[in-house]
């Protein structure tokens, strides 16, 4: 039985111009999920990515703290079998796994509601910007989950969703084809979006609940799947236990 580990990327920055790249506090995230599984002895057997910088750094950088741990705590100096190799982009990047297009979402819904220059001052002048931006985003994403307006969008949801079924599938193969243990562990950096999508469809839900699910998702949380045969079943959501330490939480959403 494979597992395959789901794990959001670490913050990236959001209401920035550059969405794309982690925060100080997104590094340290991935970094605490890396020392987390080092710790309590999680083998790793293969990691992927999708295309985004934000998924790809937070390998990255799970995978550093990783290594670095299990060594140090390794008293006979064996070495940690590689799970993924950063010199040869192609055999771990996956460019099903990459969010949706945020921007034209959100892009696509203030064109709606009316003068995008508008929306930008509106966000300006709010309080919040901040919060403002985000309330939003809301706004988008439930005009994107609808299915009224999908002929808008350079990726309707639809299309999305099925695009992140086939990642699932796509993970899958390639760990098939890898010829890992019976029990090996598959860890995958991949976004909000399609790890909602791919655990509504396990649930046998639509559009809405995977709305509900991305909402709730936390930085760098992790959904385990169990793959045998040809069955895919969830054996968790969400889990982030590693963002606690020394009695702080590291949790974000956004």
């Amino acid at each position: 039985m494979t597992t395959i580990l789901l794990a959001r990327h670490g913050q990236a920055s959001f209401g920035q111009e550059n969405y794309d790249q982690l925060s100080e506090l997104g590094t340290i995230q991935a970094q605490m999920l890396g020392q987390h599984y080092a710790t309590t002895q999680r083998r790793i057997d293969a990691i992927f990515t999708g295309r985004l910088v934000r998924q790809q750094d937070s390998a990255r950088h799970f995978w550093e703290r990783y290594q670095s741990s299990v060594h140090a705590n390794n008293s006979n100096g064996t070495a940690v079998a590689p799970a993924i190799n950063f010199d040869q982009p192609d055999s771990y990047i996956l460019p099903q796994f990459d969010e949706f297009n945020h921007k034209d979402v959100f892009v696509k819904s203030a064109e709606a509601s009316g003068n995008r220059s508008d929306i930008s001052a509106e966000i300006a002048k709010a309080e919040s910007p901040a919060t403002r931006l985000a309330e939003l985003f809301d706004q988008a994403m439930q005009r994107w989950h609808a299915g009224d307006n999908d002929q808008d969008y350079l990726e309707s949801w639809p299309q999305f969703n099925n695009r992140a079924q086939q990642a699932l599938e796509q993970v899958r193969t390639k760990a098939a084809s890898m010829s890992l243990d019976q029990d090996s562990t598959v860890l995958v950096f991949t976004s909000g979006g399609v790890i909602a999508a791919i655990t509504a469809q396990l649930l046998r839900q639509g559009s809405q609940t995977a709305y509900q699910l991305n909402k709730s998702l936390v930085n760098t949380g992790v959904t385990s799947i169990t793959l045998k045969n040809q069955s895919s079943r969830l054996l968790s959501l969400n889990e982030y236990s590693h963002l606690f330490s020394d009695g702080k939480p590291f949790v974000t959403w956004r």
